[in-house]
């Protein structure tokens, strides 16, 4: 983890100091500065610093992993690195909904977009609750 905070502080810091030099150059010879912008790269910064912090958070309370290490190897690493479902559709729900209440944005119709939330909200509980019940739910002995 140490390695993954090291880099969301460093685009933190350029995020920072690109907003600064963004807001000075925009102001340029006039008298007001382009605040969309600039606020758009402190929150963006804000948000990497976020992550960053969390990462830094974890990183002080689990042991060094290989690729954190000087002295690492590729083979330390290896092994199981979790669970991802081979054939969920679950996703594609999820994306479908997504894009229907996008579209009750870009068209003001807030009942899309009621409608596209409410869908995200079920598909969302669909895939989450997918091994516990169903047809993939194990079987008890």
């Amino acid at each position: 983890m140490r390695t993954e905070y090291k880099i969301f502080a460093g685009v933190a810091a350029f995020l920072f100091g690109a907003s600064i030099v963004y807001g000075f150059y925009t102001r340029g010879t006039g008298t007001h500065v382009e605040w969309v912008g600039t606020t758009a790269l402190i929150l963006s910064g804000l948000l990497c610093s976020m992550c960053g912090g969390f990462f830094w958070f974890v990183a002080r309370r689990i042991d060094l992993r290989p690729e954190d290490r000087e002295d690492g190897e590729i083979a330390e690493g290896a092994g199981e690195i979790g669970f991802f479902s081979p054939g969920s559709y679950w996703p594609f729900g999820i994306a479908l909904s997504a894009a229907v209440a996008g579209l009750g944005l870009t068209f003001w119709m807030w009942w899309l977009v009621a409608l596209g939330l409410i869908m995200v909200i079920l598909t969302a509980c669909g895939m989450l609750f997918e091994y516990y019940s169903g047809t993939r739910h194990p079987a008890e002995h």
